[in-house]
C-alpha cells in the first residue's frame, strides 16, 4: 500500500517515494505531477503549499467542500472499520475563517540553525523559511515573527487571542542564551525554562470569550485555535448531553474548564461537577477561571487515578481526550458509573472508532455524532458523539447514588 500526499481521488498522478523499504507496512510517496486532475482539485493558496514544502496544510489542493467530504469519509471508514456502524456523516463548517484561510491563532514556529523562523516540512526536522502562514488569523500575522531573527531559540510559539491579546513564548536552544528581536511594544514576550514559563515583557495570560464567560488563560497552555471553536464544542456538548438541573456530571481531560463552567451553569447550584485535568498549567488555569463555580470540584491528576478515588454514579460524563483517544481503562470505569449519557470530543477518527467499540461492548451505544471542521485545509476533523446504555439508568436511582458517591464541592 502507498500513501500519497497532495493527490486526490481519482486522480492519474506521477509520484515519487518518499518512505519505502522491504519490511514497511506501508509506502508513502508525494504527487509530483498531475496527469488528470480531479474536478475538485485547486491552486493552492499558499506557495509554500506543495511537496517537499510546508507540512502544515496538506489539502489546500482541494476545494474546501470536497475537503468537508473527504474528512466526513474518514470519520464514517473509521467507524465502520474498527466499530462495525455504518454512519452517515457530515462535517460542519464553523464561524471565524475567510474559506478556510485566517483562523489560527497559535502558531508554534520552528527556528533554524541561522535564526530564521518558519515551518517544518512534512515528517522531517528541516525549517522551511516561509514568508507568512495563510491559515494565521491577522492578528497573529501582524506580530511578525517570519520577518525577525532569532538566534539562540528553537520554538517560537505566537498567539493573538480572541480578547486582542498578543504574545510570543520563545524555547531556547538547549545550552544556548536567546537573543530576543524587537517586537511591537503590546506584543507581551516569555521564555520557557522548562516547565515554567518567565516573563520578559507584558503578561503571561492572554484573554480569551466563550460560553458566555471570560477567560485568563496561560499564554502558553491549550486554547482552541481556531475562533469558532469554543463556542462551537460548548453548543454541541450541551446539545447532546442536555444536562438538568441537580445533575452530577464528570468532566475528564477537562483542560482549562471550559466544558466544566458550561456544565455548571446547567446543573446549577444543586447540581456537581467533578473536572480532571493532569496538566499543571491548565489546572492552575482552570481555578482561576473557575472560582466562583463552587459546584465544580477541580481534580489535578490522571483521569484513571482520579476515576478510581471517585466512586459511585453520575448522570453524565463528557471527555475531551487527546488525539491517543481513553485508554480502555479509562472507557470501563466510565461505563462503570451508568451515566445516562456519555459525550465524548474527539480530534482523532480513529482513536473514536477504537474506543466507541470498546463502550458497545460495555452496554453503551452510539446515538448521535457531529462532525465540525475546525482546522481547514488540513486533514484534521473534530467529532462529538454521543452514546447511551442500552438500558436506561433510572434517573431517580441515579441521582440518589451520584450524589452519595460524588464529593460535594468545598
Amino acid at each position: 500500500m502507498v500513501f500519497v500526499r497532495h493527490a486526490l481521488p481519482g486522480e492519474r498522478v506521477l509520484a515519487a517515494l518518499t518512505e519505502a523499504g522491504e519490511t514497511a507496512s506501508h509506502w508513502r510517496a508525494d504527487a509530483v505531477e498531475v496527469l488528470e486532475a480531479s474536478p475538485d482539485r485547486v491552486d493552492p493558496p499558499c506557495p509554500w503549499a506543495g511537496p517537499g514544502r510546508c507540512g502544515g496544510c496538506d489539502w489546500q489542493h482541494a476545494a474546501l467542500p470536497a475537503q468537508r467530504l473527504l474528512k466526513a469519509a474518514v470519520v464514517s471508514e473509521q467507524l465502520a472499520r474498527l466499530a462495525g456502524l455504518d454512519v452517515s456523516v457530515v462535517v460542519e463548517p464553523v464561524p471565524g475563517d475567510d474559506a478556510g484561510l485566517g483562523w489560527r491563532t497559535r502558531v508554534d514556529w520552528a527556528v533554524d540553525a541561522t535564526g530564521r523562523a518558519g515551518l517544518r516540512r512534512h515528517r522531517s526536522h528541516e525549517v522551511v523559511a516561509v514568508d507568512t502562514c495563510r491559515i494565521a488569523t491577522p492578528d497573529l500575522d501582524a506580530i511578525g515573527v517570519t520577518a525577525a531573527r532569532w538566534p539562540g531559540v528553537a520554538h517560537v510559539q505566537a498567539v493573538a487571542s480572541g480578547a486582542g491579546d498578543r504574545a510570543v513564548v520563545v524555547t531556547p536552544r538547549a545550552g544556548r542564551r536567546p537573543r530576543l528581536p524587537r517586537l511591537d511594544a503590546e506584543v507581551s514576550v516569555l521564555v520557557a525554562a522548562g516547565p515554567r514559563v518567565e516573563r520578559v515583557r507584558g503578561r503571561t495570560r492572554v484573554g480569551e470569550s466563550a460560553a458566555g464567560r471570560s477567560w485568563q488563560v496561560s499564554a502558553a497552555g491549550f486554547w482552541q485555535v481556531h475562533p469558532g471553536s469554543a463556542d462551537t464544542l460548548v453548543a454541541a456538548v450541551l446539545d447532546a448531553a442536555k444536562p438538568q438541573s441537580g445533575e452530577t456530571a464528570l468532566d475528564l481531560y477537562s483542560g482549562v474548564g471550559l466544558l466544566a463552567a458550561a456544565l455548571a451553569d446547567r446543573v446549577g447550584a444543586s447540581g456537581s461537577v467533578v473536572a480532571v485535568e493532569d496538566d499543571r498549567r491548565a489546572a492552575a488555569d482552570a481555578r482561576r477561571c473557575l472560582h466562583d463555580l463552587p459546584q465544580v470540584r477541580l481534580v489535578e491528576s490522571h483521569v484513571d487515578r482520579a476515576l478510581a478515588s471517585v466512586p459511585g454514579l453520575v448522570d453524565l460524563v463528557v471527555l475531551d481526550p487527546p488525539r491517543s483517544g481513553a485508554a480502555r481503562r479509562v472507557v470501563e470505569q466510565i461505563a462503570e458509573r451508568r451515566p445516562r449519557a456519555i459525550v465524548y470530543v474527539a480530534c482523532d477518527p480513529a482513536a473514536l472508532a477504537r474506543d466507541v467499540a470498546t463502550f458497545g461492548g460495555l452496554g453503551y451505544g452510539l446515538d448521535g455524532l457531529r462532525a465540525f471542521d475546525l482546522f481547514p485545509m488540513t486533514h484534521h476533523v473534530e467529532c462529538v458523539a454521543v452514546l447511551r446504555p442500552a438500558r436506561a439508568v433510572p434517573p431517580e436511582r441515579s441521582r440518589s447514588v451520584s450524589r452519595a458517591g460524588v464529593p460535594r464541592p468545598g
